[in-house]
């Protein structure tokens, strides 16, 4: 993988193929770049240049001990595209990934964005509030930070069951899948993933939102587990002004990869539209 290096000197790693209209994709706690295989083989097959990153403290990235808050994986986003000059850019963002998208146009702005797709992504906020009823509650991500903090190997295993739907009546277990999720958990670090939990969890990414003015595309599993889609993907749609809003019924968070032909068509059409 190539690298650059951040201005604070946190390497950042990335994959970057092929030639064409660049999109950009932003991965998932407690994922990597990797998580976007699918897309990166389809999309450069397609003709499009494609470029995966790792979050710092995730994947192949560094691992440093302070920076591991939303407003630095923004600003390494824009270093990154800036170093790359990357330019009519469709950014993509599932999950955490959708945040960090967000954030970055609303740190940066959108002159080198042509298209956003978000993708079962935790904007606007993911904390219930009494003004977001619809949120998750606070003890559900301190259990979460139990669960890193204490044996993370053995909570991403069970993660991977409600983050891919496997635990739904029918549903055939990918074991392979579940074994490249725990893999990629555990090749990050723990103190950036710990850290992560909170900017997931309790950023609110509502004015960021507001500042997209570029045509943008909602995807939301309405059997998502993770990121409720009632808090989630309901919401963004209504606070992007002219978001398509596309719900995948009976589908888990990691639909792009559960899915990943479906996805893979429905964000090629509304490029290409």
């Amino acid at each position: 993988m190539s690298s650059i290096t951040t201005k604070d000197g946190t390497r950042i790693a990335y994959k970057d193929w092929g030639k064409g209209q660049p999109i950009l994709f932003s991965h998932g706690w407690p994922l990597a770049g990797d998580a976007w295989d699918a897309q990166m083989l389809f999309f450069g097959q397609q003709g499009y240049r494609v470029i995966a990153h790792d979050r710092r403290g995730h994947g192949a990235s560094d691992q440093p001990w302070d920076g591991n808050n939303m407003d630095q994986y923004a600003d390494d986003l824009a270093e990154l595209i800036e170093k790359l000059d990357l330019k009519d850019l469709v950014m993509i963002g599932h999950s955490t990934g959708g945040g960090e998208v967000a954030h970055y146009i609303g740190r940066h702005g959108t002159s080198r964005v042509a298209k956003v797709v978000l993708v079962g992504a935790v904007p606007p906020l993911m904390l219930k509030t009494d003004a977001n009823p619809e949120g998750t509650p606070l003890e559900v991500f301190d259990g979460i930070r139990k669960g890193t903090g204490g044996d993370r190997s053995q909570f991403f295993r069970d993660l991977s069951i409600p983050f891919y739907g496997f635990n739904r009546e029918g549903a055939k277990i990918n074991e392979g899948l579940r074994d490249t999720f725990w893999l990629m958990g555990m090749q990050g670090g723990i103190k950036g993933e710990y850290d992560c939990i909170h900017e997931f969890s309790e950023v609110d990414y509502t004015d960021d939102l507001k500042k997209i003015d570029k045509p943008t595309l909602v995807i939301h599993g309405d059997d998502d587990q993770i990121v409720p889609i009632a808090a989630a993907g309901a919401k963004t749609a209504k606070i992007v002004k002219d978001a398509t809003f596309k719900i995948y019924k009976g589908s888990p968070h990691g639909l792009a990869q559960t899915q990943a032909d479906q996805f893979n068509q429905d964000v090629l059409a509304f490029i290409k539209g």
